[in-house]
């Protein structure tokens, strides 16, 4: 059994889940509109590979402040259904659903807060998952992260403390993202698959000869 990685925002998802789901929370009046502009600045310094994750991270929990955990849920298992379930690319779950049928062992990981990586994997079918950390006092969230942020470098970092405590390797395993935030990631994998890149991740995936997927929303053809 090898394992089948796979980056959450624009690799399995059509569009970021964490902006979304903050232009979800404003629309539902959950958090407020003036957050939005400073949002897509800090989303832009992602996408160029500039952001500091940690000041994404403390700007957009800020809505979650005092709230309890099931609150959370509730809206976020909503937003889920609403939002990202329709943008799910049709060929990531035929990717997902092949691994499966070979018995491989499916792993998202993401950059985004667990709070949205963990139902969202485990509404497509896929029990483990790494996401941010989230700081919870009294059954509610502070706003705050902890650990090390699953984030670039980060990333390896929190995967290889899954590897080791779920007693698992990379030999034989498949890797899947679109950023060149995540060239760590693939360069990690013994199979590495860069999805609708950037610029950046596309020429890197040229040069070392990585498979190269473009996955859209159409359905998938007969």
């Amino acid at each position: 059994m090898a394992l089948a990685i796979f980056d959450l925002d624009d690799t399995l998802v059509d569009g970021d889940s964490s902006s979304l789901w903050l232009n979800y929370q404003v629309a539902h009046g959950l958090a407020p509109a003036d957050m939005l502009p400073h949002e897509t600045e800090l989303l832009r310094a992602y996408y160029a590979g500039q952001l500091a994750m940690e000041e994404y991270m403390d700007y957009t929990l800020m809505p979650l402040r005092g709230l309890a955990h099931g609150e959370v849920k509730k809206w976020v298992d909503r937003f889920i259904e609403e939002v990202i379930m329709p943008r799910i690319f049709p060929q990531a779950l035929h990717q997902i659903e092949l691994h499966r049928r070979r018995g491989d062992r499916l792993l998202v990981i993401s950059a985004t807060g667990e709070h949205l990586v963990s139902p969202i994997a485990e509404r497509l079918g896929v029990s483990d998952a790494i996401g941010i950390l989230l700081e919870m006092k009294e059954g509610a969230y502070t706003g705050k992260t902890h650990g090390v942020l699953s984030y670039r470098e980060g990333k390896i970092t929190r995967l290889r403390a899954w590897l080791e405590q779920q007693g698992e390797t990379l030999a034989g395993s498949h890797g899947y993202s679109d950023s060149l935030n995540d060239i760590p990631l693939l360069e990690a994998v013994q199979y590495p698959h860069a999805v609708n890149p950037d610029a950046t991740l596309q020429a890197e995936a040229q040069r070392q000869g990585w498979t190269e997927l473009a996955w859209r929303r159409e359905p998938l053809s007969a």
